[in-house]
């Protein structure tokens, strides 16, 4: 293990392997529940750090790593490989370090291993974990890689003004319960849209949103759009895409920004859907603009400082959705895509 340690300890390493490519909706069968053994020692002259893992996130973009790589992949998206195990966010705690950067006992947040424990060699996409008076797996969410997102599409595309009208799609999940909250802070007017009853019910009573309606009910969306928004809007976080961009496109104001988040959508289409309302873009100079977190990690340490605070004085508040053991993972992780989650998708490996 560490310095000190005479002997290698081997234990049981309980995985979730990815089985094969996904086309159309993913299933629990292209995942496969698996254990084998992991020494707790680093390889010799090894640079990167072996984990225990912790809190494990389940998010859409996942679906992405699942898809047969092609031309049109994204060079940021590492697809996974057939008989390994899946990879993603987490929460992990260092129990050998070759990197100078982290020592034993550091907590840390970034990509990892969906398995009890992980040797991570690409340690830059690591962040340490120094306030831990706040539950761990925040770092999972409104501490981590979705807050981060929330923060960057919010703050940095969008450039809101007090007063400004917000529309967010998909409000209730990991990011869009915080943008809704960003702007409220902000002194915006705030409507959201979500699935459910209770999560409409969420939106309006615990995270504060001027309004929210279940977009299922709603047989005309443009309809239900003009409804909340008499006036127009001035900001929309994009993270559906499809029909729902189709309704909002003949709503935003002169000058309007959209911040395409994600498209959940479309994530499961064989053939995604088009958009046909595009020239409104053009007709009112609206600015729609896609952004991949990863490229913002250097305002990561501004973001910490200020969400950080707003927690602890009780500004903003964040709704989780626990399971419990890495037997769990590939259940949640197909829930997202039906909207069965309350809140983000946190699944427990261990509780220390």
């Amino acid at each position: 293990m560490a310095s000190g340690v005479e002997r290698e300890q081997v234990v049981r390493n309980k995985q979730v392997l990815f089985k094969d490519y996904v086309t159309g909706f993913p299933k629990e069968s292209n995942m496969q529940l698996t254990t084998s053994t992991a020494t707790l020692k680093l390889p010799q002259g090894s640079t990167g750090v072996l984990v225990k893992n912790l809190y494990l996130s389940c998010d859409p973009y996942n679906k992405a790593h699942m898809t047969k790589p092609s031309s049109d992949t994204p060079s940021f998206i590492e697809t996974y490989t057939p008989g390994s195990p899946m990879t993603g966010f987490g929460v992990a705690k260092v129990l050998e370090s070759g990197d100078a950067n982290f020592k034993r006992g550091d907590l840390v947040w970034g990509i990892t291993g969906w398995e009890e424990y992980s040797l991570i060699n690409a340690t830059e996409s690591l962040f340490k974990i120094h306030n831990t008076d706040v539950p761990l797996s925040y770092y999972t969410g409104i501490l981590g890689m979705p807050g981060l997102t929330a923060y960057v599409g919010f703050y940095e595309v969008c450039s809101p003004k007090k007063g400004e009208t917000v529309y967010i799609s998909a409000a209730s999940g990991a990011v869009g319960q915080l943008v809704g909250q960003f702007a409220k802070l902000m002194g915006c007017y705030v409507v959201g849209s979500a699935g459910s009853k209770e999560k409409v019910d969420l939106l309006k009573n615990k995270f504060g949103f001027d309004e929210a309606f279940n977009y299922k009910e709603e047989p005309n969306l443009d309809a239900a759009l003009k409804r909340y928004f008499p006036e127009g809007i001035d900001i929309y976080f994009e993270n559906v895409g499809g029909k729902m961009l189709d309704a909002v496109l003949p709503n935003m104001k002169f000058r309007g920004r959209i911040a395409a988040c994600g498209m959940i959508s479309q994530y499961n289409l064989e053939k995604p859907e088009g958009v046909h309302n595009l020239m409104f873009l053009v007709y009112r100079e609206v600015r729609m603009q896609g952004f991949v977190v990863l490229n913002y990690y250097h305002l990561y340490e501004k973001f910490l400082e200020t969400v950080l605070l707003d927690i602890k004085k009780g500004k903003i508040t964040y709704v989780e959705d626990v399971v419990e053991g890495l037997e769990s993972a590939p259940s949640a992780l197909i829930g997202l895509f039906t909207g069965r989650n309350v809140g983000k998708q946190v699944v427990v490996v261990s509780r220390e």
